[in-house]
């Protein structure tokens, strides 16, 4: 062994280093590859090949800032915003001219948006570092001359040979050279990157598995050339193309299956060595931190198309004082009137600039009309409301101790308009809890229980059936001394543990036991154990065909005791009969169907026997694929399809997947609330059918459309597609979102099932370069089924589906869950995507992650309700309160000779939008509840319709109302109050104490309408908003009533108390805030007198059992407005 290691000069061993390396690699380009000296042990000095590289520590960054760069770099990222940046002008405008405000009543708002908005990303981004320290800071043991030595994570460095304990976690990305188990293998779970919770096996270095002290492994020469980090971490051994292992004089090719990456988790082995190639931000999961491209809500987009009408009405406004100032200066006098005459520059300055200095003034005056605060608002109440789903206890599932997660909450508003849900069946619909059914051997059933009561086994057949059944997979037996404190020699054979990446295998392997035959030990490129009647035989596993998802199947070739060779193989019955040359076929194609379409899963097992001769050309043929560095999976393929052929059909299995708890009941509320179900799935069509019927995706009375393979080997696809489109489109109109949720039970449905194959054909491009028609048709037709399932499909055709119907013309809201690895791409191609069950982990591809399927009714039908009914509210108000506010100021400049003299108070100016009206509207768009969370549990159809509450109709009503109000406001004070003695003492109102009345009014009247709008009340509710109110009451007491030293100036010094002297006053007040009010009162009113005129009709005519329910709930809901 290494004391037989060779020394060569250096001359010598790099021509005989790099002759090996050129003869693994062929031509091959090597720009893009790295060179590691494992334990750091660099070629004989003197070396002309030896090149030092340098690589990065192994410190892990996922902050976005340092103390340094914190207050320049989020400064630019805030001020990218259009409002931040527009108030930021405003602001430097007033600094540079005089306006008629002073710069802190735009500064000082802009000032508390910042430093808020500051404070909460400073503080993620705090939490970001911490994380990091603890990761970087984390022990890590690593070999040294020969000893183990202690040191922090951050510290390792490429080359570093890495020890790593069972339950611990990978330090960085390592390539496995031996394990403690003998057969060199280690098991790997991989939740925190994939969300896969399944253990995995992987391989050590077949030239050191056999390497296990510490003397040993620092001992060790060799190289390891790979190709520079790339971010795949579901691909990795298409980034393994340069990976291999140079020792001595020959070099050996490794593959995914040898690589270790950081984050996974040992399991199952008490520790592992392994050296790190690929160090802290070079590692395959640090280069997937990078965000995701961001998501943007249908609010946020009405937000900024409704902002940037505001402004087109700020410019008009100051545009048409500016003309009207001009007009008004024109007649003499005016211009210069004898209290203000104008000195001899004013007279020389340019008109032009004048104007526009004008035109700036009167947009600081009337900027207050676009809503800085709003956005920090929307932010917290995003970020607040949020807390209410986690903090859902219905959404808890007791048996993982897990609830709901809220990975962004920019989407929360998403949730409520969701219109397709595109959902995974293995794992999301389903338990992904496999059991072992029955097997068909020969056309002959055999059910477990019913051999446990004495049915006959035949001999020869059945007996290859199971052998094949124990050898062919990749289970194995957990072989710790004992299992909770009982030696294994104590134990029963039902106690063994059986670990698998698969599901399917372990339950067939259990299922086995059954019928007698059960694995006592397994030991991969050893021996395998069978224990059988009561006699153990052994076989010497020589080769495993691993299984892939384009396969569909895996084969292992073994030996027997006697010396027989066998290739084992099961997979997928599409896979599997076209390489049968013999055997009960159709009896047991029957029985597979049969299986499927009662949604069980199905394999079918064959098996070939080798002689010597074929052994040895099979793996001659497998040596060679393997040692290729170039295009190796393509040729391992390649020889794959070769070797597994002429097979003899020994039987088939069914697996029970059983459906989620109320996954049917989630499916049926969802589609009455008008949203399209599509399960997206690898699984055979049969079975994916039959899981559809079972959770009531498809009904009894759907009519099914098929888009296969099948249909398209029988028709053209253009014949296929023009038949279906004929079909579905005899009922005229299609099924949208309002309609299908009033779908009568007597009413024909149609439900598509379309496979993998069939898309193809579908966005292949054409001939003449084009797809879009066979698009345009496949769309015209899923719109009009009400649900669709697709089977068969690769993880980029689940992306590719998503992105189809996300981007169709009418662009709708779109969800995507999913469980694992192969629903990421679906996942981040939605508008919202979920991590259910296996992926919770996964926290960086998902926006959401429920602990199972029945929790997406409650998360959709109520939070994403109420969140979008809130935040609609909010925006639509925030708007409103604004009108109320500025459009007053502009009325006043006609009033004034448009002398850009301001109807409020600096404080009242700044306050208003921060303080005065600010904490009601959150707190109510964080509790409000229009109706009960079980009325919307109870009936789905109540559901809002897409975007309904940020349309432009209710965006004009909102905003004509708030200019009615204000025109109440500034008329309703003036022609009160004009020319008319209001105090005791005879004196009459001046200008500010004018603008106070109208203020007051302003606070009272949009704080009090949305009492008015407010259902659910709380303790909370009645003191933000009766607080509120008495804030500004106090405020205004102290602001006037005070002499401030701190002020040059004190303009509103007793203005409140004199008003408030006033008995008029009051009396004006009062009337103002009623008249204001009295149309929402009258809606609110009417609205209700009409619903209950048009239920009692009803009523009184038993007329109800003639309407479809979902139609009543929609009339009910149109009245409601």
């Amino acid at each position: 062994m290494l004391s037989n290691r060779i020394y060569l000069q250096p001359a010598q061993w790099r021509l005989l280093l790099f002759s090996s390396v050129l003869n693994c690699a062929g031509e091959e380009n090597w720009v893009d590859s790295r060179t590691i000296y494992v334990g750091h042990r660099e070629p004989p000095p003197g070396t002309e090949a030896y090149i030092p590289q340098r690589f990065p520590d192994n410190r892990i960054v996922s902050s976005k800032y340092t103390f340094w760069n914190f207050i320049p770099k989020n400064l630019f990222e805030q001020f990218r915003r259009i409002a931040n940046f527009y108030f930021l002008i405003i602001f430097l405008v007033q600094l540079i001219i005089d306006t008629p405000t002073s710069p802190v009543t735009s500064g000082l708002p802009l000032l508390f948006v910042i430093t808020v908005t500051a404070i909460k990303q400073g503080y993620e981004d705090w939490l970001r570092h911490k994380a990091d320290n603890a990761m970087n800071q984390c022990p890590v043991h690593f070999i040294q001359h020969g000893k183990l030595v202690r040191k922090q994570s951050r510290k390792l460095r490429v080359g570093d040979i890495v020890m790593v304990k069972e339950d611990e976690t990978f330090p960085c990305d390592l390539i496995f050279l031996s394990s403690s188990r003998g057969d060199g293998t280690c098991f790997v779970t991989t939740a925190s990157l994939d969300g896969e919770s399944s253990h995995k096996t992987h391989y050590a270095v077949q030239d050191t598995k056999a390497f296990h002290s510490e003397q040993e492994i620092d001992a060790l020469h060799a190289t390891i050339e790979c190709e520079q980090p790339q971010p795949d971490l579901y691909n990795p051994l298409s980034l393994s193309k340069y990976l291999y292992f140079v020792m001595f004089i020959f070099c050996r090719p490794l593959g995914s299956e040898n690589l270790l990456l950081r984050g996974a988790t040992l399991k199952n082995t008490e520790k592992i060595f392994g050296v790190a190639i690929y160090t802290g931000m070079e590692t395959k999961m640090a280069l997937n931190y990078q965000s995701k491209s961001q998501k943007r809500s249908a609010v946020e987009k009405s937000m900024n198309v409704f902002l940037i009408v505001y402004l087109c009405i700020l410019i008009s406004k100051a545009l048409i004082n500016t003309v009207l100032k001009y007009v008004w200066q024109s007649e003499p006098f005016r211009d210069e009137p004898w209290y203000n005459q104008k000195t001899e520059p004013e007279r020389k300055r340019n008109q032009f600039l004048q104007a526009f200095t004008d035109f700036l003034a009167f947009m600081v005056l009337f900027n207050y009309i676009i809503p800085v605060s709003m956005y920090v608002t929307v932010e917290m109440q995003k970020f607040l409301g949020s807390y209410f789903l986690t903090w859902d206890e219905e959404m808890f599932d007791e048996d993982t101790g897990e609830g709901p997660l809220v990975n962004t909450s920019d989407l929360n508003e998403e949730l409520g308009q969701i219109e397709y849900v595109f959902t995974d069946k293995t794992g999301t619909l389903t338990e992904n809890n496999m059991e072992f059914v029955e097997c068909c051997i020969e056309g002959h059933v055999y059910i477990p229980h019913v051999i446990c009561n004495g049915q006959i086994l035949h001999d020869c057949t059945e007996e290859l059936f199971f052998r094949a059944l124990c050898l062919c997979h990749t289970v194995q037996v957990k072989d710790d001394d004992s299992v909770d404190g009982l030696k294994k020699s104590q134990l029963s054979r039902r106690s063994r543990i059986y670990i698998s990446s698969s599901p399917d295998e372990v339950a067939l392997v259990e299922g086995i036991q059954r019928y007698g035959s059960e694995i006592t030990s397994l030991r991969f490129y050893e021996k395998t154990e069978l224990f059988k009647k009561y006699f153990l035989f052994r076989f010497e596993l020589l080769e495993v065909l691993s299984f892939d998802s384009v396969r569909r199947r895996m084969s292992v070739i073994v030996k027997s005791s006697t010396g027989d060779i066998f290739l084992f193989c099961k997979g997928a019955d599409s896979s599997i009969f076209p390489r049968v040359k013999e055997g009960k076929i159709d009896q047991i194609r029957s029985r597979v169907e049969r299986n499927a379409v009662e949604g069980l899963r199905t394999l079918c097992v064959a098996y070939k026997k080798l002689t010597a001769e074929e052994y040895s050309n099979a793996q001659k043929m497998l040596q060679n694929a393997k040692m290729a560095l170039q295009d190796r999976e393509k040729k391992l393929a390649e020889v794959y399809e070769k070797i597994e052929t002429d097979f003899i059909l020994l039987g088939a299995t069914a697996v029970e997947d059983r459906l989620q708890e109320k996954a049917a009941d989630t499916i049926e509320a969802l589609q009455k609330a008008g949203i399209k179900v599509w399960v997206l799935t690898g699984d055979k069509m049969e079975t994916a059918a039959a899981t559809c019927y079972a959770c009531k995706l498809f009904r009894r009375n759907t009519q099914i459309l098929e888009l296969t393979t099948k249909k398209i080997e029988e028709q053209s696809l253009h014949d296929v597609l023009f038949d279906l489109s004929k079909t579905v489109l005899r009922h005229s109109g299609s099924l949208t979102r309002d309609s299908f949720s009033g779908l009568s039970a007597d009413m024909q449905d149609y439900g598509l099932i379309i496979d993998g194959a069939a898309l193809s054909l579908i966005m292949k491009p054409r001939q003449d370069g084009s797809s879009g028609n066979y698009r345009e048709l496949f769309l015209e037709i899923c719109r009009n089924c009400s649900a669709v399932l697709c089977c068969r499909m690769a993880p980029l055709q689940k992306a590719q589906i998503v992105k189809l119907i996300k981007l169709s013309k009418e662009h709708p809201i779109t969800l995507a869950i999913g469980d694992g690895a192969n629903d990421v791409s679906m996942i981040l191609e939605a508008h919202v995507g979920i991590i259910g069950k296996e992926g919770r982990q996964a926290a960086r591809n998902s926006d959401y992650a429920i602990p199972k399927f029945k929790h997406l009714k409650k998360m959709l039908l109520v939070h994403g309700h109420f969140y979008y009914v809130r935040i609609s509210e909010l925006v639509q108000y925030f708007f409103y309160k604004n009108v109320c506010f500025i459009f007053p100021q502009f009325l006043y400049q006609f009033f004034c000779g448009f002398s850009q003299q301001p109807l409020y108070d600096t404080a009242y100016l700044t306050l208003y939008n921060i303080s005065f009206t600010s904490l009601p509207i959150l707190l109510y768009s964080l509790m409000e509840q229009h109706v009960s969370a079980d009325t919307l549990k109870r009936e789905p159809s109540l559901d809002v319709a897409k975007n309904a509450l940020l349309r432009w109709r209710a965006f004009i009503y909102w905003t004509f109302l708030g200019v009615f109000d204000a025109v109440v406001f500034f008329f309703g004070a003036y022609f009160l109050f004009d020319n008319t003695i209001v105090t005791s003492n005879g004196q009459m109102f001046g200008n500010w104490t004018f603008g106070t009345l109208v203020f007051t009014v302003l606070v009272f009247t949009v704080t009090l309408k949305l009492a008015l709008d407010t259902h659910y009340w709380t303790w909370i509710n009645h003191f933000m908003i009766w607080g509120s109110l008495l804030f500004y009451i106090v405020f205004s007491l102290l602001w006037g009533g005070i002499i401030w030293p701190f002020l040059n100036y004190q303009r509103m010094y007793y203005v409140f108390m004199q008003m408030l002297s006033s008995g008029p006053a009051w009396l004006g007040i009062i009337l103002l805030i009623t008249v204001s009010l009295l149309p929402d009162v009258l809606k609110k009113v009417l609205l209700n007198l009409k619903l209950m005129l048009f239920l009692n009709l009803l009523h009184s005519y038993k007329l109800q059992h003639l309407f479809n329910k979902g139609l009543l709930e929609q009339l009910a809901r149109l009245i409601q407005g």
